[in-house]
């Protein structure tokens, strides 16, 4: 079919009509589908059951350095832990420290420390009178929503296939020293799937920011959550880049196994510089006398090594990748060509990133609500909510089920479809 914007009025307001009966007949079904959050499905949580079986009333529970993980102490974490999470950072283990189970509340806390005693012996940014933060978009909400929280405000950074406009960063940085950071997901990035460029990770590590308090907050939420085994991408690792530029301190570093083993359940870790360490263990020490170390054995006894997770995340890209492809699939079959449209095909992460026309995307979310498919809400993925072109859709594609995946991604491509016919007709 010819692109929407080469028919006629006659012919739009003709296909419409088609599209409305189509429409009609699936939101008849009283279908209840949800692509709003990457979610791990229950065939993925399945392949982490192990881990409630590897430690027993009975089971050795001293870690391979000797500690008791039944009681008190270690605030760094276990060695075996720290060891694994390093690995999956590809820092050394003395560049790691563990945390509980959830690396979005680690950068929660370290925004709150930033907030009430500065890093490293700054001022505490709520005694400055403005800070702000860079927000390459279309980016992560949940990071967005911490820094609103704290009343900082947010500067949109384009985010290209090479990662976010560094000649825009560069500038920023260097000229306002108002900007404490910027929020980075630099593989796989949500919700593009673009992982950054060898250049763009040169460039981060070689900043030089006007604030001396500035961090990089280098969230690698998908390091190791590829789909396919012959197509990865691979990226620089930043700290020893920051190393090598004499930048150490710059970056902070977070990982954890949320995706790999059970969301809400499994380990946090902070990777940084030794000065950017003590710095947060002088602050932890107020927080905790350690985290939860039997969680850390048990997650260390289940995948053994680095090269037990890689064989456990295989796993889950057998049972991701059919989803990701019925989806670009559909897309295809049904938008190719028409023009009405744009969306993403990364090779890992969580999620695909649809770009209708200019004025749609809030359009699209609640045409495909009236038929059952709940959708992240337009403008999600900018701060604030407010895209400002109106036009980028997150789509997660990893909770329901292939099948379920061919009935969403049709109302979706009928709901862009009348939308994008009704933007033309005005």
């Amino acid at each position: 079919m010819k692109p929407y914007s080469q028919l006629t009025k006659e012919e739009l307001a003709a296909l419409k009509k088609e599209l409305e009966k189509q429409f009609k007949e699936v939101k008849a079904k009283g279908l209840k589908l949800d692509m709003s959050r990457g979610k791990p499905s229950k065939a993925q949580l399945d392949l982490s059951c192990g881990l409630m079986d590897v430690l027993k009333g009975d089971s050795d529970l001293v870690s391979s350095d000797g500690v008791d993980c039944r009681n008190y102490g270690i605030l760094d974490g276990i060695f075996d832990a720290r060891k694994l999470l390093a690995d999956m950072s590809e820092v050394p283990e003395r560049s790691i420290l563990i945390y509980g189970n959830s690396s979005l509340n680690v950068m929660f806390d370290t925004i709150s420390r930033a907030m009430t005693h500065g890093f490293m012996g700054s001022t505490p940014w709520s005694k400055l009178n403005k800070v702000k933060f860079l927000c390459p978009v279309p980016g992560y909400d949940r990071h967005f929503a911490i820094t609103e929280f704290f009343g900082i405000e947010m500067i949109n950074v384009p985010l290209l296939e090479t990662g976010p406009d560094m000649d825009m960063v560069e500038s920023l940085v260097s000229s306002d020293a108002s900007i404490k950071g910027i929020w980075c997901v630099p593989k796989y990035s949500n919700p593009t799937g673009v992982s950054y460029s060898d250049e763009t990770v040169r460039r981060f590590a070689h900043l030089k920011p006007a604030a001396k308090d500035f961090r990089i907050f280098w969230d690698n939420a998908y390091s190791i959550h590829h789909l396919y085994e012959d197509k990865k991408d691979v990226i620089l690792e930043i700290l020893n880049e920051c190393i090598k530029a004499d930048n150490p301190d710059i970056v902070l570093k977070f990982i954890s196994t949320s995706k790999v083993s059970f969301p809400g359940s499994g380990i946090a870790a902070l990777a940084a510089s030794r000065g950017n360490l003590a710095d947060a263990k002088k602050y932890m020490q107020f927080q905790t006398i350690g985290h939860d170390k039997l969680n850390q054995l048990r997650h260390v006894r289940f995948f053994g090594d680095m090269q037990g997770m890689f064989e456990h995340m295989k796993k889950h890209a057998a049972i991701l990748r059919p989803k990701f492809e019925k989806v670009q699939e559909v897309l295809e079959r049904e938008l190719g060509g028409l023009g009405i449209g744009t969306w993403t095909k990364p090779l890992g992460g969580y999620f695909i990133s649809f770009d209708s026309l200019d004025g749609c995307a809030k359009a699209i979310v609640a045409k495909a609500k009236e038929a059952g498919l709940v959708m992240t809400g337009a403008g999600a993925t900018f701060p604030y909510g407010k895209d400002p072109r109106d036009r980028n859709i997150r789509i997660a594609p990893s909770f329901p089920t292939v099948e379920e995946l061919e009935l969403a991604a049709q109302i979706f491509v009928l709901s862009v479809k009348l939308v994008s016919i009704d933007k033309l007709l005005k």
